[in-house]
C-alpha cells in the first residue's frame, strides 16, 4: 500500500475541526453602520473553508508550486511562444520602492524616472524596429494587436475611405490575426501558403482591391521562414492603398539583423513576454507595445510620453488619436523589466539574440530530421515544425509524444500548430538555451522516437509519472473540475 504524504493531499483533506492559521485584526468600523453589508449581500452560513494550521498551508502550496513546470526549472520548448529566460535583475530593478510607490495620478514632475524609462524603452523599441514611434499602453500582446489594427481602421477612416473593410490574413497565421480583425470590425480575407510555407503572392494579387485595409504578416512566419517575397508583398499592398501589420511575435528571430520597418511595415505590435524577457503566461499582467511608421503617430492611443526642449518628460494627448485603449500608461512593472533587460545587453549583445536564436532551432531541427518528418526542407529561423514522426506505422501520434516528454521532465514543444500539417510539433530552443541543454533534448527526442517503434504502448500511454495521468481532454476542458465539492462528487 502506498503511503500519501500530507501535503500530498488536497488542502481540504488536511482540514480538522477547530485548527486556524491566521488572525483577523478586529474591525473597527463594524461600530458604524456605514461599514455593514446590505442585507441581501450577508451569507446565510458560514462558508465552507478548510481548517488548516498555517504550518499546513505552506506546506500545500510549496508543494503544489514543486510539482509546476516552468521556465526556471527545465527546457521549454514552445514554438510561436519564445519562453525565455526572465533574469532576475528584471525583477530586482521592477521592485524599486521609487517605482512601486508611484502612483499613476501623480503629476509628471513628480514621475520623472518613471516617464523616462517608458519614454526610452518605446525608443528603444523604435530603434530594433526600424519603426517611428511607439506606445506602451495596451496590456497584452492581442491587446496590441487589436490597438494595431484600429489605427489601420483610423488611418483609412480619417482620410474618408470607408471601403477598406477587409484585412488579408495568411493561411499560417497566429489565431489571434483573425480574431483581432473580427473584433476591429474588419472581414478577413484567407491568403494561401506555398508549397514552401510562405505567402503565395499569385494568390495575393487578385484579392487586392479598394476594398482592402492591409494584411496581417508575422516574418519570419508560423514555420519559422522568412518571407523572402516581402518586398514585392509591401510593393502590392502599398500600390492598392493597404497598410501592412507585423505580428510581433517572432521578432526573437530577427533582433540584429533586420527591421520590420525596413520591410515595409507600416504597424507591429510587439509581445515583450516573448522577445524583452517579461514574465509569460498566467493571464498577465502583460504588456503590448504598439509601433507605426513615420505620418502615423498621432494615430498612437492616448496618453502618450512627450519630452520637451529642456528635457522634461510630460503626459499629452492628441486630437487625431484612436482614444484611450488602458486606463494609463500601460503595465509599469512589465515595461520596467522590459526595459532593464534591454540595458543589461547593451547595443552589442542585443544583436546577437536574433542569430544565436537561429542556430538554436537549425541544430536541433538537422539533430532529429530522421527521426521526425520534416515536411519542409530549408534553413530555419528561430523555429521549426515537424509533421510528427517519421515512422508513423505503430500509429503513435503528436499527442502521444508530448505526453511522453513529461515523463523524462521536458515540457512539450507546441503540438497541432500551425494548421498547415496534421501532426505538427513546433520547436524553438530559443538563444538562452546552452548546447548540452539541447543535446540532452534531442536525445530524449531520439528516445521516444525509438520507444515509438519498439514499445509503442508505453508512448500511448504516457505519461507515468506525473501526478495526474493522462486525461479526457475533451471531458476536462468542457466539465472541469474546479472546486473541492466537485473532487469529491
Amino acid at each position: 500500500m502506498t503511503m500519501i504524504r500530507n501535503y500530498d493531499k488536497l488542502i481540504f483533506e488536511l482540514s480538522k475541526e477547530g485548527r486556524t492559521g491566521y488572525s483577523l485584526p478586529k474591525n473597527e468600523l463594524s461600530q458604524y453602520s456605514i461599514a455593514a453589508l446590505p442585507e441581501g449581500l450577508q451569507r446565510s452560513s458560514k462558508p465552507e473553508l478548510p481548517e488548516v494550521t498555517e504550518f499546513d498551508v505552506v506546506r500545500h502550496y510549496t508543494n503544489l508550486s514543486n510539482k509546476n513546470f516552468g521556465v526556471d526549472t527545465g527546457f521549454y520548448p514552445l514554438g510561436s511562444c519564445t519562453m525565455k529566460y526572465n533574469p532576475r535583475i528584471n525583477e530586482e530593478m521592477c521592485a524599486l520602492p521609487a517605482f512601486t510607490t508611484l502612483h499613476p495620478e501623480q503629476p509628471a514632475e513628480c514621475a520623472q524616472g518613471a516617464l523616462e524609462v517608458y519614454y526610452n524603452l518605446a525608443a528603444s523599441l523604435a530603434e530594433v524596429s526600424g519603426l517611428s514611434a511607439f506606445t506602451l499602453n495596451p496590456y497584452a500582446g492581442a491587446h496590441g494587436e487589436l490597438t494595431g489594427l484600429m489605427i489601420m481602421r483610423s488611418y483609412h477612416i480619417q482620410r474618408g475611405d470607408f471601403k477598406r473593410t477587409k484585412v488579408i490574413v495568411p493561411d499560417s497565421a497566429h489565431g489571434t490575426n483573425p480574431a483581432s480583425a473580427a473584433v476591429c470590425g474588419l472581414q478577413i480575407v484567407e491568403v494561401k501558403s506555398t508549397a514552401n510555407g510562405t505567402v503565395d503572392v499569385e494568390d495575393l494579387k487578385p484579392l487586392l482591391d479598394d476594398t482592402i485595409a492591409g494584411i496581417m504578416m508575422t516574418n519570419p512566419n508560423t514555420l519559422g521562414i522568412f518571407e523572402t517575397e516581402i518586398p514585392e508583398i509591401s510593393r502590392l499592398v502599398h500600390e492598392c492603398g493597404g497598410l501592412l501589420y507585423y505580428d510581433g511575435a517572432n521578432l526573437n528571430a530577427l533582433l540584429g539583423k533586420c527591421r520590420p520597418g525596413d520591410m515595409g511595415f507600416d504597424i507591429m505590435h510587439i509581445n515583450l513576454h516573448k522577445t524583452f524577457s517579461t514574465p509569460h503566461g498566467g493571464g498577465g499582467p502583460g504588456d503590448g507595445p504598439v509601433g507605426v511608421r513615420a505620418g502615423l503617430e498621432n494615430l498612437l492611443p492616448n496618453p502618450q510620453v512627450k519630452k520637451d526642449a529642456e528635457g522634461k518628460f510630460y503626459i499629452d494627448t492628441d486630437d487625431k488619436s484612436l482614444g484611450y485603449v488602458s486606463n494609463y500608461l500601460g503595465n509599469f512593472g512589465v515595461i520596467m523589466r522590459a526595459y532593464t533587460y534591454i540595458l543589461t545587453l547593451g547595443r552589442e549583445n542585443v544583436k546577437m539574440v536574433g542569430p544565436l536564436a537561429v542556430l538554436n532551432a537549425n541544430y536541433v531541427k538537422e539533430s532529429l530530421k530522421n527521426e521526425y518528418y520534416l515536411p519542409i526542407e530549408c534553413v530555419c529561423k528561430h523555429e521549426f515544425v515537424f509533421d510528427g514522426l517519421a515512422d508513423k506505422s505503430t500509429g503513435v501520434t503528436t499527442l502521444d509524444i508530448a505526453k511522453r516528454l513529461l515523463d523524462y521532465g521536458y515540457h512539450a514543444p507546441t503540438i497541432y500548430f500551425p494548421l498547415l500539417f496534421h501532426q505538427s510539433i513546433m520547436i524553438e530552443p530559443t538563444e538562452t538555451e546552452s548546447k548540452e541543454t539541447l543535446d540532452e533534448f534531442i536525445e530524449v527526442m531520439k528516445l521516444v522516437a525509438k520507444e515509438a517503434i519498439e514499445n509503442p504502448d508505453i508512448v500511448k500511454s504516457a505519461p507515468h509519472t506525473t501526478p495526474v495521468r493522462r486525461l479526457d481532454e475533451t471531458t476536462a476542458a468542457r466539465f472541469p473540475k474546479v472546486t473541492y465539492k466537485q473532487m469529491k462528487g
